[in-house]
Parts: structure tokens; sequence; C-alpha cells
């Protein structure tokens, strides 16, 4: 574990009280965390239909591959540190369905953005129609959670509308690269528009405004997902968050998860602890136990079944690293 990891969980744990941690991890609700666990696998059936939906564009692929490769993915992103996964999977999938790398690639692009706009459509419901007292238990995380949505929600708006255009103009990007021959090589220049190019295919489900909706429905229907996995979790050990409360705390586990270490370890458990703690009056050690079983039963499952896949796949942790580090450009050529 890195030292910014270590650093962190010493920060969640630095006032726990061990023995009442265990004995609630010992008392939590099982038929809950068992549906947690169901709830995980699901969200892997989903992401797999929403990227097979975004890579119609770009040619047929089989479910079966997609799914394993995306479990493969996650599963490096939970061992590995900067997200490797994002770029194993792609590369995985291209190789074996005979797309273009570059333009799967750019698929994941799409994805990212559109969590980003399902996670600010969840907090932005929450705020406006359920709970706007909350700030009264917490103002200054409140009010920073409501300014990181402030922030982020033009961006991801900004950043889909450039999608859209380039997707239907992809001409418009080449043009713009062009101009770059006068202080770049000729061959780094070509070499880049046709990376631009391949790039822009990817956005290909971009290019018609319904298909644009549809994998946003399936982003928010993914969420949802996961933040029915976090409610139940909270239950488990009797905090009393309510469903529609999971959306708030939604904003913070992404912020947690965004913190560059394996599986988000650290942030992903001290972001759950101060929300819990800050907004539903948890009970320190008791939301300590929750958030180290919410981050088991969110990582574990799927870390498992990946390794088991890579294996079955003659994959190994140093080729998965080794792909990560240096996957190949297997279809752009200078």
């Amino acid at each position: 574990m890195s030292a910014l990891g270590i650093g962190l969980v010493a920060l969640f744990l630095r006032n726990a009280d061990f023995t009442r941690v265990a004995e609630g991890v010992r008392t939590a609700r099982l038929e809950l965390l068992l549906l947690a666990i169901a709830l995980t696998m699901l969200t892997y059936v989903v992401r797999t239909q929403r990227w097979q939906y975004l890579l119609e564009p770009l040619g047929p692929t089989r479910f079966s591959v997609a799914f394993r490769t995306t479990v493969i993915g996650f599963a490096a992103s939970s061992v590995f540190p900067a997200r490797a996964g994002e770029v194993i999977r792609p590369y995985l999938l291209a190789r074996r369905e005979g797309l273009s790398a570059t333009s799967t690639f750019a698929t994941i692009i799409v994805e990212r953005i559109l969590d980003l706009v399902a996670v600010l459509v969840l907090l932005a419901t929450y705020l406006l129609a359920f709970d706007p007292g909350m700030a009264a238990r917490d103002s200054a995380l409140f009010a920073a959670i409501r300014l990181g949505g402030l922030v982020m929600a033009p961006v991801a708006v900004l950043s889909l509308a450039l999608m859209f255009v380039l997707a239907g103009h992809p001409e418009w990007l080449q043009v713009w690269l062009r101009r770059a021959d006068r202080w770049l090589p000729a061959r780094l220049a070509g070499l880049l528009g046709r990376i631009a190019t391949m790039l822009a295919n990817g956005f290909g489900v971009l290019r018609r405004p319904e298909r644009l909706v549809a994998s946003l429905g399936w982003s928010i229907v993914l969420w949802l997902i996961i933040c029915s996995e976090t409610w139940a979790v909270a239950r488990a050990f009797h905090i009393a968050m309510p469903m529609v409360g999971s959306w708030l705390m939604l904003a913070l586990l992404v912020v947690g998860v965004a913190v560059p270490t394996p599986g988000g370890v650290g942030g992903f458990h001290e972001a759950f602890r101060l929300g819990a703690t800050a907004f539903f009056a948890a009970d320190n050690n008791a939301a300590i136990g929750a958030a180290i079983l919410l981050h088991a039963t969110s990582y574990v499952p799927v870390t498992l079944l990946g390794l088991w896949f890579a294996v079955r796949d003659g994959l190994s942790l140093h080729g998965i690293k080794h792909m990560a580090e240096t996957p190949e450009p297997v279809e752009v050529k200078a």
C-alpha cells in the first residue's frame, strides 16, 4: 500500500474502538450484507450492457467477452493504482473483438463523463427535493458538497457537448490538429490526426441525441443500484440512512474513490465514515465497521472473480500490470 493509502487508513481509524467495531461487524444483519453483494454483481451486468451500447457504432461485441473484460478491468483497478483497469479493459476487448483499441478507449471516456453526470443528477435531486435542511447538521461539509456539485456540473455538461460535436464532426478536430504542422514534425502531426479520428469514432454513440439520453439512463440505473448497496450496508449496521440519503453519500464516496490508491483504500473508508457520522448521526465505530464491509462488498467479489477470469485467460498479475503500463497500440501506424 502507498504512503497515501496508509495515511488515509490511519486517519480513518484514529478514534476507533476496535472491540466495538468488531462487535458491530459480528452483529451486522447478514441478509442485508448478502443483498449488498448481489447488488454489487448486478452493477457489472449493467456496466456491461451500457458498454455494449456505447460500443455499437464500432462493431458487434459479445456480452460474455464484454463482461469478462469489464470484471478483469475493475479487478485490476482494485489491485493496482491509477485506475489501471481503465486501460486494460478497452485493450482486452478490442483485441478479442477486432475493434480499434483507441476508439474502444474513447468509450471509457464517455462512460466516465456519463457517470459524473448521473452522480450529479442524483445529488441535485436530493438537494432540491428531499432534504435541503441537511446543512444544519454539518454546514461546512454540506457546503463543500454543494459547491463541488456546482463546479462539476458545467464541466460535465461541456465535456458531453464537446464529445457530441467531435462525434458528429471528426474532421474539425483533424483541421485543428493540422495546424500543429507548424510546430510539430509532419509524421507526429499525422499520427495525432489519425488518433483523433479514432477517438471521434469512439464517441459515435453520441451522434444521435436519443442514444445519448439512453446511455445516460443506463448510467442513472447503475448509480441507483450502487446507492442501494450503500443503503443496505448502512442499514445492516443500524445507521439511520434513508434510501435517498445514499444519494448524498454517493457524492462523498465518489470523491473518496478518486484518491489514487488501489481500490480507493483509505479515501473510500474515510469518506463513508465522515458522511455517516456528519449527516446521519451514526456512531463512529458503527460507521467504521460499515465502511469496511461496504468496501469489502464493493471490491472483494469483483476482484476474486476478475482474477479467476484472468487466470483462465492465461493472464498473470505481472502481465496485467505490464499491459496497463504499456498497452500495445495495435491499430495506429505512424
